[in-house]
């Protein structure tokens, strides 16, 4: 990676071992010459491999013997153009310990300077404009280094070589406090210690961070909270919290090793975690659930004004709801004015926007739920077998929790989170994306994979970008993209591919694919799927029972409609006499009336099969959540209301139905045998809720067989299926008691369970997924692959290895005696 000191490193590992040679980027990685004696060359190497930099990720590592005499002395070579555009954009990294230290320091001359950082730490994908990756391509160019910071990054033995944010007081950024109308109330150090008496007195301050702005509060003040939700319009949806180090964290909530490390780390994400009662936060930080997500300051600002306070700081994104989050201090006085009391500004400019990242750890592993800060762009490497020669692509996600991604020499690059694409903003921040992610790779793509949904905004973006529709849409997509062929994923198959590509499989798996909403090769709404298949080609093996939703996209915002369209199924008109149900109270006459008449006809009720939907439904049955303030609130309340001790579970059916596919394949799906599939029927599961609901059965004790009954259905089928490696994936995953319930299940019945890890299950990852597919329906040649789904006869047999080994391997001359030096 650039950015995180690695050549410095080598160059002064080389140097202690007495080495001559060279260390350069080129467009393979990082290349090393080094000569000297076959013991230090020994040495030299185990270092390599134990010793990396904090924030250097070395994926493999090679060697050869080179034939000598080398050069007199080490030195760090220059590299090409293409070299440094190979190498990845390195991401924003939290502030190390030797930054915080000098900070702390009152003889530092960086004592409480809020832009301290080196080669380990700081600014990086935020600030850079270009690559290659030096001081005059970023938003540091205006800033000219001082003497003292020159030294620094001229010299190779120094912690600050070539750390290209480098600066200090006497010529780097500074901080002002503002009011909504621009005017400066203090600057520098008092500026900080005036916000904070502002963050005491209840007011909301907009802070100037480090991938955009984020509003601030006191934790603890239930009424500046309330104020801060009005003005954000952010009505129930949990809000992230901020405090001063991880003992802090461990005085609210419970933090088990796993995420003490994730809170430390160099990423340093938002972690979700158990709260602990009687912790003094307002009850409105997060009304209603258990967690709480907490992060660790990330910058020398955070940390300097979480000491002054003392006290934990609601830390939201600088936005109001559905919009991305503002950079521009200009901007953000106008967009930020009506919600901000006071602004901490700073004159660093942010290049580009970057969210919180947010993590948790399930199944004793961390996991990713929003991927941005501290982990975009970093790539993903697709398996060779997988696709040898990948051609360059761009992949533009989905519509819900949006990323972009580009591959480049057979690896992904994701962009940070750029969020639902439902406002003029959102769809400005993703066009700016693609730009970003494009001009700086230089990436000539050769297609364009998008969803298959035809009214998402990304898929209309692609198609007017690749010239299929002419205008109506406002967009101004970049030339370098007109006349390219489309390639349309369906959004199921992506979650699928995504899973796969991450963990580097490419034999086919059985992928259970849950979430709220994705449009199936069959026009109807899917969700609850199984699919068996890889990244090529996918056949739909299972499906939940299908049911209608009564106002479409309404149902999404009531779940009472889901709850009162599975009634029907059940009960058919006699469903909206039973006032003794939840869903059909909360209902006027005449409301069910109208959905009874919709249910009836078939108009605007659309079919699907979602899991969301499903829960959705049992929330508004056990009368958790009738209506909801954001996606995915009431599934979220039948999770935290499931008691995790109860082990029985509620009755599901498994029977064969007909299915119907087109012919010919549409986006890489192939037909079932004999016209047939399976189909998981909630239908006994909902007859049981009923019969506890009248026996008067604990609310926790029914969401546990709820929970418990899905994880009974998919072994269920899992196990008629056969496939050895299943793919648990798609936003219902993001459910701890669903996925660790049902991995552990799978697992003790043989079946090799794979998670999402390094991208989020939910629609955060489907842009990997997309590039993945299209990256095997393309040739070499760019043109779209022709030759049909491949077979999945069979694929229920243990297959091959997953990678390839032979040609991932790395050299070694087994200790053989070397003349000269090694590469």
């Amino acid at each position: 990676m650039q950015g995180v000191g690695f050549r410095p490193w080598v160059y002064r590992l080389a140097r202690d071992a007495g080495l001559a040679g060279t260390v350069r980027n080129d467009p393979s990685g990082v290349t090393i010459e080094a000569f000297g004696a076959d013991a230090v060359l020994d040495a030299f190497l185990g270092r390599l491999e134990a010793e990396p930099p904090p924030a250097a990720a070395i994926q493999r590592l090679s060697w050869e013997p080179i034939a000598g005499p080398g050069p007199a002395a080490f030195t760090i070579a220059a590299s090409t153009a293409a070299a440094e555009r190979t190498v990845s954009i390195p991401p924003d990294l939290a502030t190390c310990r030797d930054c915080l230290a000098e900070v702390a320091g009152p003889a530092d001359r960086r004592h409480r300077y809020p832009f301290t950082n080196c080669t380990n730490c700081g600014p990086r994908f935020t600030i850079v404009l270009d690559v290659p990756y030096d001081r005059p391509a970023t938003t540091m160019a205006r800033f000219r280094l001082c003497p003292d910071c020159r030294r620094e990054y001229e010299d190779p033995g120094d912690r600050r070589f070539h750390a290209q944010p480098n600066a200090c007081p006497v010529c780097g950024p500074r901080l002002a406090l503002e009011d909504g109308a621009g005017a400066t109330l203090a600057e520098r150090d008092e500026a900080l210690r005036q916000a904070a008496r502002t963050l005491a007195a209840g007011r909301i301050l907009a802070l100037k961070g480090l991938g955009g702005f984020l509003l601030l509060v006191d934790a603890r003040d239930g009424p500046a909270v309330a104020r801060l939700r009005r003005r954000k319009a952010r009505w129930e949806k949990p809000l992230a919290l901020m405090v001063a180090d991880l003992a802090a964290a461990e005085r609210l909530c419970e933090v088990p090793a796993a995420a003490a490390e994730l809170l430390v780390s160099a990423a340093s994400p938002i972690v979700l975690l158990k709260r602990r009662s009687d912790t003094g936060v307002a009850d409105g930080v997060a009304p209603g659930n258990p967690y709480l997500g907490v992060m660790l300051p990330y910058t020398p600002l955070h940390h300097l004004l979480l000491r002054e306070v003392g006290f934990p700081l609601v830390a939201t994104s600088g936005n109001l709801s559905d919009e991305p989050i503002a950079i521009d201090n200009r901007e953000a006085r106008a967009r930020l004015g009506a919600i901000a009391d006071l602004f901490l500004m700073h004159d660093r400019p942010i290049a580009r926007h970057a969210d919180d990242s947010v993590a948790f750890v399930l199944a004793g592993e961390p996991r990713l739920l929003r991927r941005a800060r501290g982990y975009a762009p970093a790539p993903i490497r697709l398996a060779r077998r997988l696709a040898r020669r990948p051609p360059p692509l761009l992949a533009v996600g989905g519509h819900l929790k949006n990323t972009v991604a580009v591959s480049l020499g057979g690896e992904v690059f994701l962009s940070q989170h750029i969020g639902d694409m439902e406002t003029p903003q959102a769809l400005g921040a993703f066009e700016r994306v693609v730009d970003d992610l494009l001009r700086m790779l230089e990436v000539e793509p050769v297609a364009i994979a998008h969803d298959l949904h035809p009214d998402y905004l990304t898929t209309r973006w692609a198609a007017a970008a690749g010239g299929s529709e002419t205008a109506g849409f406002g967009f101004q997509a970049p030339r370098r993209l007109a006349g390219l062929p489309l390639v349309p994923v369906q959004h199921h198959h992506a979650h699928l591919a995504s899973c796969l590509a991450e963990h580097g499989e490419t034999e086919p798996a059985l992928g259970v694919t849950w979430d709220g909403t994705g449009y199936g090769t069959d026009g109807t709404v899917w969700g609850g799927e199984f699919l068996l298949g890889d990244a090529r080609s996918f056949r739909r093996v299972a499906r939940l029972r299908p049911f209608r939703l009564p106002g479409g996209e309404a149902a999404v915002r009531e779940p009472r409609r889901s709850a009162l369209a599975l009634l029907w199924e059940l009960e058919g008109e006699g469903a909206f006499e039973r006032q003794d149900l939840a869903p059909v109270a909360a209902l006027r006459p005449e409301e069910r009336r109208v959905l009874a008449r919709m249910l009836a006809t078939g108009l605007n009720t659309p079919l699907t099969t979602s899991a969301g939907r499903l829960f959705d439904a049992v929330g508004a049955l056990l009368d958790l959540r009738q209506r909801v303030a954001f996606e995915g609130q009431a599934a979220m309340a039948v999770e935290f209301a499931a008691d995790p001790a109860v082990e029985d579970a509620y009755p599901l059916g498994l029977r064969e139905q007909p299915v119907e596919v087109a012919p010919e394949s549409r986006a890489g799906e192939e037909p079932p045998p004999h016209g047939r599939i399976l189909e998981l029927d909630w239908g006994p599961l909902v007859v049981a809720l009923l019969a506890d609901l009248a026996a008067g059965v604990a609310v926790p004790r029914m969401a546990a067989r709820f929970h418990n009954g899905l994880t009974e259905g998919i072994v269920r089928v899992a196990q008629r299926i056969g496939a050895p490696r299943v793919a648990l994936t798609g936003g219902c995953f993001q459910n701890r008691l669903l996925t660790e319930r049902t991995a552990e299940r799978l697992q003790e019945a043989g079946f090799s369970v794979l998670l999402h890890r390094q991208v989020p299950p939910n629609d955060g990852g489907v842009s990997l997924g997309q590039v993945a597919v299209a990256a095997v329906r393309l040739g070499a040649d760019g043109f779209l692959w022709n030759g049909g789904p491949r077979s999945l006869a069979g694929v229920g047999q243990p297959g091959g290895p997953s990678s390839d080994t032979a040609s991932d391997a790395a050299s070694d001359t087994g200790g053989a005696p070397v003349v000269g030096g090694r590469k």
